[in-house]
């Protein structure tokens, strides 16, 4: 009987939490995976506390759809390239160009909010986590709480995300703007401050 080496098993071991991190970046049910994939609930949940082991059937529709090369789930040796090979994925009229290649942990991502996408009276989000964000161009709404901030080019936000919040497209042009997003405790520099007149 063959036996699969140290380093490969803990390679496949880790597999769960990287796609458990996957889903959760980007806001997705078991259910929703399954379906988008063809792969169960059951096997996904499975997957991802371990309970399964990954087989590339598994893994390609996941990294298909989680759009992220198959190496990074399986957390492959480094080649010793330092590019980012983005590859940018829509969600709720977004786009996310992911700027780092690991999952889980600290996330960086350009997004691009078109105009006329944000809705009048948009619900305010809750998670865990912490975000920062940078006003690359146009005019970002971002409600917080009880603020209502209007952010332009070169102004920046960091907020606890347990706290109810939207970020909105304000103007006429679309908002481009850099996030990073971390689990709770990653705390960053700059604070949200409401703009005075």
């Amino acid at each position: 009987m063959r036996t699969i080496p140290d380093d490969i098993d803990a390679a496949l071991d880790a597999v769960g939490a990287r796609l458990r991190a996957l889903r959760s970046e980007r806001g997705l049910t078991l259910a929703q995976v399954a379906d988008a994939t063809g792969v169960s609930v059951s096997t996904l949940s499975r997957l991802e506390s371990g309970g399964r082991r990954p087989t590339l059937e598994l893994l390609l529709p996941l990294a298909r759809e989680y759009q992220v090369p198959l190496d990074e789930l399986v957390d492959a040796p480094a080649t010793g390239d330092p590019r980012v090979y983005a590859r940018p994925f829509q969600r709720h009229d977004r786009t996310f160009v992911p700027l780092t290649r690991r999952p889980g942990g600290l996330r960086a991502y350009k997004v691009v909010i078109p105009p006329g996408s944000s809705p009048v009276d948009p619900e305010l989000k809750v998670h865990e986590g912490w975000e920062w964000l940078y006003v690359l161009s146009g005019r970002l709404r971002l409600l917080l709480g009880e603020h209502d901030l209007t952010l332009g080019p070169g102004e920046v936000a960091e907020f606890d995300t347990r706290t109810p919040h939207a970020i909105l497209n304000r103007g006429p042009d679309p908002v481009e703007l850099l996030t990073l997003f971390g689990p709770q405790g990653e705390r960053l520099h700059v604070r949200a401050q409401q703009r005075r007149s």
